[in-house]
């Protein structure tokens, strides 16, 4: 390894020189305290900025063992961490001058969820921090005294700033884990008592805007109904009290603008746990929980959607269905079966977002239509199997139809923001409006053994960058491309992620594409399951993380690991041949 001292002479070396001789910097060298590794260089000061690393060892950085002794602690530190990097390396961004990106020092900014990064990573050894940086340049002439800006003096003042433990807010660090270990605890409890989702009294749930996620000012804090309060005993927080969700089918109902969806999107993100004052910080949901909706026009591949729909007048195979344009009934029956795929124990609906001749046939229509003329089976004929028979709840959002009050275990009606249980009274009302006895076809689990394919439109060979040959011997690679949250191309394709609605940042987003990259190259074969492919993926995410999947010897930062049940909603999604 080479010292501070070495990289100081071989920018003085490289001064005014050609963009290209910044390359010759790759490598590691040591720092006092640290360990700086410049693992990838940019082309150009007008291209991607280049990627560096920084290693602080566990004795140098000092952190106790209470924030690193297992996976959700050391997870809670990495989020804690990244969030003081960011704020100390904002002071120096652009500080540096030059062409194009020079200057720039970017590092990952978390939101309110806290998720398992490559920016940050604690192991037993140290603390590993990723981000990127513009080398700086005059046009394309280096501008080695300005590099040296970065990697000597601000960095450094950064690193120790935010990387050490004796200069932390130390009893702020330690509210971060024992919330973590508080939320964890809240989980592990969801089972026990038969329940999949928790809502604390005092909770903050309605957000600033549609375009910010943090909470909003002066809004009304959640009380649980008394009939639904639970008392939980957390390690940290001592007991708390709020609303117990039951297993089972639970409809959310109510007026405009009351806070029905409100509700249903604090617990859809409840899978995720989020940082002190978010609000929803103890809105914590079962974490398989996947919330569903009608997506016209989507791509579905042999997915057996018959006990929804069936007996089509084309005569089209139900059992496994394909189509390159699907309607929304088709979209939200396929969206429910790749669920069940996926292990999904509860099911999150609104009515606004879901298809209506999927969701519902009143007495009427099944008058008018008698029921050998519609294939659709509607949801509301299936909830109540779906738990029975597969163990999958629902919490429903319903505002028009009263159809689903009669399949419900658990009503809440929201008034003014603040849940009401109407169970008893809704039932009583039941009775009054009946609905038609019309029954189902028997129910049956699902059938899938889907083979993954792969679509190699838009796959290139490697070129060596001297002769422009193309390299012999290597597999051909697919170009991923990230496009946000709401999506990425491979090849020539682009996969669509905007309506998987639980998905909260981008770099969950450039990790599926980085995924289904490296299921494709090297995972497909025209024999493996979509289930196989996806379960080997989730294990190997577990106990390796995302530099398993990384291509060279290096992972950048600017990834988050996804969960099991976005990894299947990703690959579904793939137009594979």
């Amino acid at each position: 390894m080479q010292s501070e001292r070495d990289l100081a002479n071989s920018l003085r070396s490289i001064d005014h020189k050609g963009y290209p001789q910044y390359k010759s910097l790759k490598g590691c060298y040591q720092f006092t305290g640290f360990r700086l590794s410049i693992d990838h260089v940019q082309g150009d000061p007008f291209a991607a900025p280049s990627c560096v690393s920084i290693f602080v060892e566990q004795k140098d950085s000092g952190f106790p063992e209470f924030c690193r002794k297992d996976e959700l602690t050391r997870t809670a530190l990495a989020d804690f961490l990244t969030r003081r990097f960011e704020e100390q390396v904002n002071h120096y961004t652009f500080r540096a001058k030059g062409s194009g990106k020079s200057g720039l020092i970017s590092v990952t900014h978390c939101k309110q969820e806290v998720l398992k990064r490559t920016a940050c990573e604690v192991s037993p050894k140290g603390i590993t921090v990723r981000f990127a940086v513009g080398f700086p340049a005059n046009g394309r002439t280096i501008n080695a005294r300005e590099l040296e800006k970065i990697l000597f003096e601000y960095l450094p003042e950064c690193v120790r700033r935010s990387l050490y433990y004796k200069n932390l807010d130390a009893e702020a660090l330690r509210l971060a884990i024992e919330l973590a270990e508080d939320q964890q605890a809240i989980r592990e409890a969801l089972r026990e008592h038969g329940l999949v989702a928790f809502v604390a009294d005092g909770a903050i749930l309605p957000r600033e805007s549609g375009i910010s996620s943090k909470p909003m000012k002066g809004s009304v804090p959640f009380s649980s109904p008394e009939s639904m309060r639970i008392t939980l005993k957390l390690p940290h927080r001592g007991e708390m009290t709020g609303m117990g969700i039951p297993e089972g089918i639970t409809l959310i109902v109510g007026g405009g603008y009351h806070g029905k969806s409100t509700l249903l999107n604090a617990l859809e993100l409840g899978v995720y746990n989020h940082i002190a004052g978010d609000g929803r910080e103890y809105v914590i949901t079962d974490d398989t929980a996947l919330k569903l909706r009608s997506e016209d026009g989507r791509f579905i591949k042999d997915v057996d959607i018959s006990m929804f729909i069936n007996d089509l007048p084309n005569k089209k195979d139900t059992h496994s269905f394909s189509t390159e344009d699907a309607s929304g009934s088709t979209s939200q029956a396929a969206g429910i079966v790749e669920g069940m795929e996926a292990k999904s124990r509860v099911f999150l609906l609104d009515e606004d977002t879901s298809a209506t001749n999927f969701m519902v046939r009143d007495a009427f229509m099944q008058k008018v239509v008698s029921p050998d003329k519609e294939p659709i089976t509607p949801f509301l004929a299936r909830a109540g199997e779906l738990y029975r028979e597969a163990g999958i709840s629902t919490i429903l959002v319903a505002g028009s139809s009263g159809a689903f009050f009669h399949i419900a275990d658990t009503i809440l009606q929201m008034d003014s923001y603040r849940p009401v249980d109407i169970t008893e009274k809704a039932k009583a009302l039941c009775a009054q409006f009946p609905i038609s006895d019309e029954k189902p076809a028997a129910f049956a689990f699902p059938k899938s053994c889907r083979i993954m394919t792969k679509d190699k439109n838009g796959a290139t060979r490697r070129r060596d960058y001297r002769t422009g040959a193309v390299r012999q011997g290597e597999p051909e690679r697919l170009k991923v491309k990230v496009q946000g949250k709401d999506g990425f191309s491979i090849g020539k394709q682009t996969v669509d992620l905007r309506y998987i609605e639980q998905l909260v940042d981008s770099e969950q987003t450039a990790a599926l594409g980085l995924l289904l990259k490296y299921a494709v190259e090297h995972l497909v074969d025209g024999k493996k399951t979509l289930s196989e492919i996806a379960e080997y993926l989730g294990k190997q995410l577990e106990e390796k993380g995302l530099s398993f999947f990384a291509e060279g010897n290096y992972i950048p930062g600017g990834y988050a690991i996804p969960r099991i049940q976005e990894i299947y909603s990703c690959f579904n999604r793939y137009r594979r041949a």
